[in-house]
């Protein structure tokens, strides 16, 4: 979702939304200082359109994030408002990644949650790679 003229308080996007609202993109979420170099990350891949890092809160031995480097707030921005190329780059950079970290043949999981009823916690569309291990069933079962 693009910043929209007069959602702005006091220079800064409203992200505080209830379970279940969208959320706005925030300027000074943690993916944007990290892409402005404002915060340090373990860096593992980077092209004109993507950035990949280590995640800091590792789940398995291989966790990576991977974003795009435009203010895209989620997997549903990204895909009505991303360009081809900035599409293409992200997919690509999953596969690159998964090669080069030696989980593709072992098996990996891709992991984007969109929306706060999906519990992304970053207002900064994100893919998760996790792999190294037995990731066991993809939800349970109620």
């Amino acid at each position: 979702m693009r910043v929209r003229p007069g959602s702005l308080k006091n220079g800064r996007e409203q992200t505080s939304k209830k379970r279940g609202e969208a959320m706005d993109y925030d300027r000074n979420n943690v993916f944007a200082r990290i892409l402005r170099g404002e915060i340090p990350c373990n860096k593992v891949y980077e092209d004109k359109y993507v950035l990949a890092f280590d995640d800091i809160t590792a789940r398995a031995p291989t966790h990576v994030l991977v974003i795009p480097k435009g203010e895209y707030v989620s997997l549903d921005d990204f895909t009505a408002n991303g360009s081809e190329a900035e599409l293409a780059s992200l997919i690509r950079a999953i596969g690159h990644i998964a090669r080069e970290r030696g989980v593709s043949e072992s098996g990996f999981r891709i992991i984007a949650n969109n929306g706060p009823a999906a519990h992304q916690e970053v207002p900064h569309f994100h893919v998760h790679i996790l792999g190294g291990r037995d990731l066991g069933g993809m939800l349970p079962r109620q």
